[in-house]
């Protein structure tokens, strides 16, 4: 088979794109995938960003990379290892005491502030689970698709919707009703119906909003928050990790997996334009202007991209036009790495020596109304004036990211907007914004600015200039009803097929969302192989 010709062409070497394509080359099929960088891996690569420092650049964590994934593709063959955090979180309070959350002690320091709210831990967790073991039980699922046309097309799509309903029977009416909650209701409002003292509520708020750029009152924020308990580390339900060797670890095993099963990968490749003859996409154009001829395309890019940028108009649909053009995209998410000569010495748990509260995820957002005003000034002016700020520091778990003695970490800011006000740039403000996040730990940690070596910005445009990420939306679009399950990302294609024969859709902007799960490359990757094996797409050469 020539370089000019494939079964199969994939856009976009992400690590759904890399999933994807290790499953269709396991089926035998010929497949090329298409990375605009240099490297392949999207916005899961880990880089130098400091002489001597590596770290994840954009997604930065491990918990939703699906288990089945794991397994199939074999990553530890291929080097990846992950490993769990020693604390959960930490999250710092207004009034200089902390609470940290994690096995085996979470009940004793949520008693530090409410003995009523550590009795009632285990009932939330409990409740919680429930839901979200039969919403993981979807996740490698195709959804329902909402067809037109005969019986032949809707029959297995009700045969489909009746085992998603069988799964959601197995509740029992109570936590259906929480089910329904949980989909319409505010993290927020779910959580003060639970707890009464503001740090729990903090900590488990605070998935709420994760690239969700919203109050936590917002309607809908609750699903956020469940969406982020469908993790799992090593066969460890609800637990976060970290891969050695960073994200690029993970990625990295991907395209090693999917080379050896006869992918072809190439990197510095971008792609102009999909190609469509009499209605059909066949194919793409390089940046290059090379042609490359496929049986099917498969796009691993936000829908936005793809159908506004990659696709002439005039080939589409004009109410799908229309509908894309209004997918909801901006995350809110800013992004550093920074360089560190020693470890943050926290005023409220002192010490530069590595403890269990460094290797956690650190929340820096003490109460929900303190991040619902953050959302409110960043609606107002562009940026939070006290920023929600999430800081990792890997190279407590992981000494090939830094010297010895020195340390990196991660900080993962909430509530910036991703189009400014007035028509300004995030490159007029990029380095004040920098700056308010560092001072924002410092006041938590004294030392941690005058420890900075070296530091790395990615605000929400810089995410989009070099991964792809619209408004800096990490999950290809913001997770609502109206853009879940089968709505993803719009009724009638929301089971990876695009509106165009030959065109497939396989990242983030398809169920299940975002997050490092494979799972959207998996699931692609099983409809593409149904359709060569049916004979509706047909072996090129």
């Amino acid at each position: 088979m020539s370089a000019e010709t494939c079964d199969v062409l994939i856009i976009g070497g992400g690590h759904n794109g890399l999933v994807c394509a290790a499953y269709l080359a396991g089926a035998g099929l010929g497949v090329t995938v298409l990375e605009r960088r240099e490297v392949v891996g999207g916005a899961a690569v880990t880089e130098e960003f400091y002489p001597g420092f590596r770290n994840s650049v954009a997604s930065y964590t491990v918990s939703l990379l699906n288990p089945k994934v794991i397994r199939d593709l074999n990553l530890p063959a291929y080097g990846l290892r992950i490993v769990e955090r020693r604390m959960a979180n930490f999250l710092p309070t207004a009034d200089g005491r902390y609470l940290c959350s994690g096995e085996g002690r979470t009940r004793s320091e949520v008693a530090k502030f409410s003995a009523a709210d550590a009795g009632r831990l285990d009932a939330y967790g409990a409740r919680l689970e429930a839901i979200a073991d039969v919403l993981r039980s979807l996740v490698l699922e195709t959804p329902p698709n909402v067809v037109q046309g005969g019986w032949s097309e809707a029959l297995p799509e009700l045969l489909r919707a009746r085992r998603v309903g069988s799964r959601i029977s197995k509740l029992d009416m109570s936590l259906r009703r929480e089910l329904l909650r949980l989909f319409a209701t505010s993290a927020g409002e779910y959580l003060d119906g639970w707890f009464e003292s503001d740090p729990i509520k903090a900590v488990y708020g605070f998935d709420g909003i994760v690239g969700n750029y919203a109050s936590p009152y917002s309607p809908g924020s609750a699903y956020v928050l469940l969406h982020h308990c469908f993790g799992e580390v090593n066969g460890k339900k609800g637990a976060w990790g970290h891969a050695i060797g960073g994200m690029g670890a993970i990625t990295q095993a991907m395209a090693k997996s999917a080379a050896a099963r006869g992918a072809v990968i190439r990197v510095g490749c971008g792609v102009r334009q999909v190609l469509i003859e009499r209605g059909r996409a066949v194919g793409a154009v390089t940046q290059a202007g090379e042609t490359i001829r496929a049986s099917a395309v498969v796009s691993n890019l936000n829908p936005k991209l793809l159908y506004l940028q990659l696709i002439d108009a005039a080939e589409l649909p004009r109410d799908f036009l229309e509908r894309i053009a209004q997918w909801r995209c901006g995350s809110g998410t800013f992004r550093m790495n920074v360089a560190l000569s020693e470890l943050p010495d926290f005023t409220c748990l002192p010490g530069r020596t590595v403890a269990d509260h460094h290797t956690g995820g650190i929340i820096l957002a003490p109460t929900l109304g303190y991040m619902e005003q953050a959302y409110f000034d960043a609606r107002t002016y562009g940026w939070s004036r006290q920023p929600i700020v999430e800081l990792l520091i890997p190279s407590t778990l992981d000494d090939s990211l830094a010297p010895p003695g020195k340390h990196v970490a991660s900080l993962f800011c909430q509530h910036v907007a991703p189009q400014l006000p007035n028509g300004e740039s995030w490159d007029a403000h990029r380095e004040t914004v920098a700056d308010l996040m560092i001072d924002t730990v410092n006041r938590h940690a004294p030392n941690f600015k005058a420890a900075v070596l070296g530091r790395q910005i990615m605000s929400p445009l810089d995410l989009e200039r070099t991964f792809g990420l619209i408004g800096g939306d990490i999950l290809h679009g913001a997770l609502q009803l109206d853009q879940m399950f089968s709505a993803r990302p719009m009724l009638g294609h929301g089971n990876y097929r695009g509106p165009l024969p030959g065109l497939y859709m396989c990242g983030a902007g398809t169920h299940p969302g975002g997050g490092v799960t494979g799972a959207p490359g998996h699931n692609a990757a099983r409809e593409i192989i149904a359709d060569f094996r049916r004979r509706r797409l047909r072996r090129a050469g």
